[in-house]
This record gives structure tokens, sequence and C-alpha cells, in this order.
């Protein structure tokens, strides 16, 4: 098991479009793969799960993943998070918490 955490820098948090680049690149990879925000845990490979946590811009979730590909998985997994899912260029504006 290996895990990492990141910060989230979309504007709007984990809102449809995130959350689907976000679980197309979870599926991707046969390894089991969880963020965990606060509390909660959330299942990546289910984009109504990542949706339902509702997950705002500047938290700092974990990504834990477990299985054959997990180095791979938690690679691209952070790398999607921090170059926000889609949204954006790299290294878009600073964050203000």
């Amino acid at each position: 098991m290996l895990s990492q955490e990141v910060k989230i820098i979309n504007e709007s948090g984990l809102h449809l479009r995130p959350a689907g680049v976000l679980t197309q690149t979870c599926i991707r990879y046969k390894s089991e793969i969880i963020l965990h925000y606060g509390e909660r845990k959330i299942v990546g490979k289910s984009v109504l799960n990542v949706m339902a946590a509702g997950v705002k811009r500047g938290s700092t979730v974990v990504v834990e993943c477990n299985g054959p590909d997990e180095e791979e998985a938690l690679k691209a997994v952070v790398e999607a998070i921090s170059n926000g899912l889609g949204e954006g260029p790299e290294g878009s504006e600073p964050l203000f918490t």
C-alpha cells in the first residue's frame, strides 16, 4: 500500500467534470484507489462517490493505492489532481486557504 497527500486546485472542487477525469484515471489501474478526505473514504473508481464527497478547492486529500500496479496508479492519480484534472493549465493561480 502506498499513499500521498495532494491539494485540490480546481476552482469549484471535485464537481462533475474533474470527478469524471479522476475516475477515468483510476479505472485504468487494477489497484484499489481510495481518497481520504477528513473522515471520509472515497472510492476513486466511482464518479458518484467522488462527487458526493464534496471536496472543495484548497482541500488536501490522501490518495491511497493498494494492488499490483500501485506505484503507477499513485503517480498517475497524484499527477492528474496536481494538474487540475483537465481544468486549466498546470500550476495555475496560487491557492488561498
